[in-house]
Order: structure tokens, then C-alpha cells, then sequence
């Protein structure tokens, strides 16, 4: 990672999804900024393998959380709120996908894809919101992802998530811009975690994902991470509304 500075210090940050991929490195990365970050996930046995490799001290909390249980969010809030204070920044970066077809979907599935990204999304960002606007600051970072720009195998289901949290981050910018909240977004394409493993991990696979991209590479987490981190400074009080593309230039071939 770089030696940017995004004026995070002693900010107060929750990453849902916190304790593996883009998340953990978010986490790891706010914290270097000087942040108090709050993690959360629903298995408790990585929530502690995050907190050993992130080494936060008394400015990381790690809290096991359903996000698209509506209780369980005003519990994660709560809890950030009695130990470390409001939060100034939300970063939404819960997603899961089960490789599916639409058309043969049934509607369990349906249902658990749509509640993990969009349903969780929603429940954080409105709790985030209400909290904010009795501030007068915030700011709110939803991932979202290029399969909601292009639809994919396997990939329907969880691309109609990420798209509706496109349009939410679109709606929210506009309710909250007033309370100068920022709403924004970033959709990265595919990214070297543990998520997209089984894709990059095959040869045959990768060479094909790298010849759609133009800058010739699958990114790494430190490629999300920065404009992230942008969206959630002081340097993007202006921008609002906005999902910004980090994909090696894959959406515009």
C-alpha cells in the first residue's frame, strides 16, 4: 500500500464483511489512517483470525452480525456507538453469490442472494442514515460489482443485487445530500480473494478473464482499496451519487 493520507485519523468506520477480502484489507488499511474500525461477519471464527492478523488494539472492535437481520444491525450500531462513538463512515462490503442461473433458481436461493447484498445494503445504509443525518456528516460506500453492468453465467442473481444497490446508492445520495452525507460507490470486476478462487485459480479461466480486461491483470485488494478509501475522505465532499468503475477498464470494452 501507498503512503496516502485520506484525513481518516480517529474517524469511526464499520466494514460489514470485515474479516476476509476487500474487507479485511479496508479494515487493515483504516486502520493504518488512524480510523477506529468496527468489523463484522456472521462467523465468529473469522472475525478472530481478522483480529489477530490486524492487530487493531482498543480501536478494533469485531462484532458477529446477520446484516439482513434488522435486529442484529441496530446491534452492531449500538454496540459501535458505546464503545467507539457515531459512525462517520459506513462501507457496505458484504456480497455472496451461489453460481445459479435465474431461470432455474428456486426462490430459497433467490431469497438468500437478494438478503446477503441488497436487503443487508439496505438495513445498514438506513441505520448509517439515521444516525448521520442527526450529525450532519457522513459518509456511506456501497460495493457493488461489474456483474451489475454485465450479466454473467452463474452470476444473475447476485448481478440483480449489486444493480438494485446501484440505484439505492443513487437514492440514498439524494435523500441525504441535504445532511451533507455522501452516498457512493465502487463496482469492482473480478478481484483476487478467497471469494473469486475458484475462477482466477484455473489457468485456462484466468487467461481468459485477463484478456477482457485492458490493463492486462486481475487486481489485487490494494487496487479497491484506495478509491475507497477516496469516497470516505474529506477530498470527496463533493462527489455523491456516483459508482465509479475500478476494473482495469472492463466495462467499456
Amino acid at each position: 500500500m501507498g503512503k496516502l493520507s485520506y484525513d481518516l485519523e480517529n474517524k469511526v468506520a464499520i466494514v460489514t464483511g470485515g474479516s476476509r477480502g476487500i474487507g479485511l484489507g479496508l479494515a487493515g488499511e483504516l486502520l493504518a489512517q488512524g480510523a477506529k474500525v468496527v468489523i463484522c461477519g456472521r462467523k465468529t471464527e473469522n472475525l478472530e483470525e481478522a483480529q489477530q492478523a490486524l492487530s487493531g488494539g482498543d480501536r478494533l472492535l469485531a462484532l458477529s452480525t446477520h446484516i439482513a437481520r434488522a435486529e442484529e444491525v441496530d446491534q452492531l450500531f449500538d454496540q459501535t456507538m458505546e464503545t467507539f462513538g457515531p459512525p462517520d463512515v459506513l462501507i457496505n462490503n458484504v456480497g455472496m453469490n451461489v453460481g445459479s442461473g435465474v431461470v432455474d433458481a428456486d426462490e430459497g436461493l433467490w431469497h438468500k442472494i437478494i438478503d446477503s447484498n441488497l436487503n443487508g445494503t439496505f438495513l445498514c445504509a438506513r441505520k448509517a442514515g439515521q444516525i448521520m443525518r442527526g450529525q450532519g456528516r457522513g459518509k456511506i460506500v456501497n460495493i457493488s460489482s461489474l456483474a451489475a453492468h454485465r450479466a454473467a453465467p452463474f452470476m444473475g442473481i447476485y448481478g440483480i443485487a449489486k444493480a438494485g444497490i446501484e440505484m439505492m446508492t443513487k437514492v440514498l445520495a439524494q435523500e441525504l445530500a441535504p445532511f451533507k452525507i455522501q452516498v457512493n460507490g465502487v463496482a469492482p470486476g473480478m478481484v483476487k480473494t478467497g471469494f473469486s478462487k475458484p475462477f482466477w485459480s484455473n489457468e485456462e479461466f484466468h487467461d481468459m478473464i485477463v484478456k477482457s480486461i485492458p490493463l492486462g491483470r486481475i487486481p489485487e485488494v490494494a487496487d479497491i482499496i484506495h478509491p475507497v478509501l477516496f469516497l470516505c475522505s474529506s477530498g470527496a465532499d463533493f462527489v455523491t451519487g456516483q459508482t465509479v468503475m475500478v476494473d482495469g477498464g472492463a466495462s467499456v470494452v
